[in-house]
């Protein structure tokens, strides 16, 4: 994803993940794509193209399951990242690098 991103969320969804403890969507808005860790979600057929990304907001890993709708990315889930999710995306980040890839 390159450029500027716009998002989007339902707001009662929004509500209802920081009212369980989880950051507000709007830090999604600080989220680095560019050293994300990001995979199409195929556990099962959402009707549309989900994607999980694990990135780092400040010193922090948190996962981002998303759509793109229209050009803005929609915000399905958000929340801070787990140990496994955190070295799913520190193996992915290493292997980039020693590829010299992008992606």
């Amino acid at each position: 994803m390159s450029g500027e991103v716009s998002f989007e969320w339902d707001p009662a969804k929004a509500e209802a993940n920081v009212a369980a403890g989880r950051p507000p969507f709007a830090d999604v808005l600080r989220f680095d794509f560019a050293t994300a860790a990001i995979f199409r979600d195929e556990r099962r057929n959402y009707g549309e193209v989900r994607k999980i990304a694990i990135g780092i907001i400040g010193e922090r890993h948190h996962v981002l399951v998303y759509t793109e709708r229209g050009g803005r990315v929609r915000v399905i889930s958000f929340r801070k990242a787990n140990q496994r999710e955190v070295d799913i995306h520190d193996r992915y980040t290493e292997r980039v690098r020693e590829d010299g890839s992008d992606r």
